[in-house]
């Protein structure tokens, strides 16, 4: 069973439950994962370390090349401190649902 997937469309564009994983040995999107209370989340590693926010950043430039927008357009909306992050996504609603879709497709048929 897939989980549901971890973004919110909104007018402005996503919004976007993170699980990070700081010194993960490459940037990268691993799909979708669900959490124990039954949330799903989108699984990221980024081999930044997690210290002066050098981990968000790598995230959300991460984030904005993989969808293809600005790195304005990427903002952290909570979880600066935490593995849990919630993430914005200002563009297009449907084309950004669609590119998270084609990530998320993606990973898990590898």
């Amino acid at each position: 069973m897939v989980a549901k997937e971890p973004w919110r469309i909104s007018a402005a564009g996503v919004g976007i439950a993170l699980r990070v994983t700081p010194r993960g040995g490459r940037d990268d999107i691993d799909g979708i994962e669900q959490l124990s209370d039954g949330r799903s989340v989108l699984k990221v590693r980024v081999r930044a370390i997690a210290d002066g926010g050098e981990a968000n950043k790598a995230v959300l430039v991460l984030l904005a090349k993989s969808l293809g927008v600005p790195k304005a357009s990427v903002k952290l909306l909570s979880g600066a401190t935490s593995r849990l992050k919630q993430i914005a996504v200002d563009g297009d609603p449907v084309r950004l649902g669609e590119a998270l879709r084609q990530l998320v497709s993606a990973k898990s048929k590898d």
